[in-house]
């Protein structure tokens, strides 16, 4: 079987974007289950190779993807060409690098809606760049929501010990509890049933956290398990779900860890994202789920502390692309 073609958009290009592609890349356990084609730019690609120390690598910089070259010591690069280095500089915020950035994900994510690429893998990109390029949006997540018109999507995040979906993402934790509501946490209870009945071909174990201590104590420590988490939980059980909660934060992710959930879906962005890190740092993949194309991303932010000395772990990214390959295979 032919292996997926997918599309590794460079990130900020003046993180560890550019070094984590040299190095997934390069990577044989990369080779070995998919195609790839970097959507960045040739300079900063050649950049992260130098600064990784990788010989022998030759940049096949491209205009279209079927001019890409798939074969051992080769990197194909679908060239922008809009980060110039002379206009950004490593570890610093720009708006230069957050347009380019942009503009990786923007090119990417039409290629795939074209067809031209199985699925797209990203590195990260630094909102605050974004921002100052002028565009709006809170993240990878809401920009790909936006360019496909899709309206209900969740973050999904996979590791080998546990599976985190989001009811929310980014927000202020002051205005979590205002966000949720009972067809929002329904939404997202199905997205994971969807999505892992399809991948695993057997109907998911969901587990639903509480928001409160102690999943509110009956009311005592908050009112939201009582008015809309459960009432959310008891929709989806009607619908045929195999689906508990609202069950207590503190012990929920032990149990997902020990067997007892497939899937857990947490109310807000740290709730899931904590045990899953203490778990899985640099193994967790982030997927967006409800997309009519598959979308993974690595779990980290684009290291600016250390962009450009040569220490950064492609391995989250590694992961990303070998989960793009798998679930571009399920659809």
């Amino acid at each position: 079987m032919d292996k997926p073609v997918i599309g590794v958009t460079m990130g900020d290009p003046a993180g560890i974007g550019p070094e984590i592609c040299a190095k997934a890349l390069s990577a044989s356990a990369v080779q070995a289950v998919a195609n790839c084609v970097v959507i960045g730019d040739r300079r900063g690609l050649r950049h992260g190779l130098k600064i990784s120390k990788i010989e022998g690598i030759e940049i096949n910089s491209i205009k279209k993807i079927d001019e890409a070259v798939f074969k051992p010591g080769t990197i194909n690069v679908l060239d922008l060409e809009n980060a110039d280095p002379g206009k950004i500089k490593t570890g610093q915020v720009s708006k230069a690098a957050g347009k380019a950035a942009f503009e990786y994900i923007e090119k990417a994510t039409q290629l795939a809606k074209n067809g031209e690429i199985d699925a797209i893998a990203t590195a990260p990109i630094n909102k605050e760049a974004v921002h100052k390029a002028g565009y709006k949006f809170d993240g990878h997540t809401e920009i790909l929501a936006s360019y496909t018109k899709t309206k209900d999507y969740a973050m999904m995040f996979v590791s080998d010990k546990l599976w985190v979906m989001l009811v929310t993402t980014h927000l202020p934790l002051k205005d979590v509890s205002r966000k949720l509501n009972k067809k929002n946490i329904l939404k997202t209870i199905k997205l994971a049933h969807e999505t892992l009945t399809k991948l695993r071909g057997r109907k998911p174990k969901i587990g639903v956290a509480g928001l409160n201590p102690h999943a509110g104590e009956s009311g005592i420590f908050g009112k939201e398990e009582i008015k809309i988490i459960k009432p959310a939980v008891e929709e989806a059980k009607k619908l045929g779900i195999d689906v508990k909660g609202p069950v207590s934060p503190d012990a929920i992710f032990y149990l997902a860890n020990a067997g007892m959930y497939d899937i857990v879906i947490a109310m807000y962005h740290d709730q899931g994202l904590i045990p899953l890190k203490l778990l899985s740092f640099n193994r967790s993949v982030n997927v967006t789920v409800g997309l009519p194309i598959v979308r993974t991303s690595v779990d980290h932010g684009t290291g600016f502390d250390i962009a450009g000395k040569g220490w950064a772990n492609p391995q989250s990214l590694i992961e990303a692309i070998q989960v793009a390959a798998h679930f571009s295979k399920t659809r």
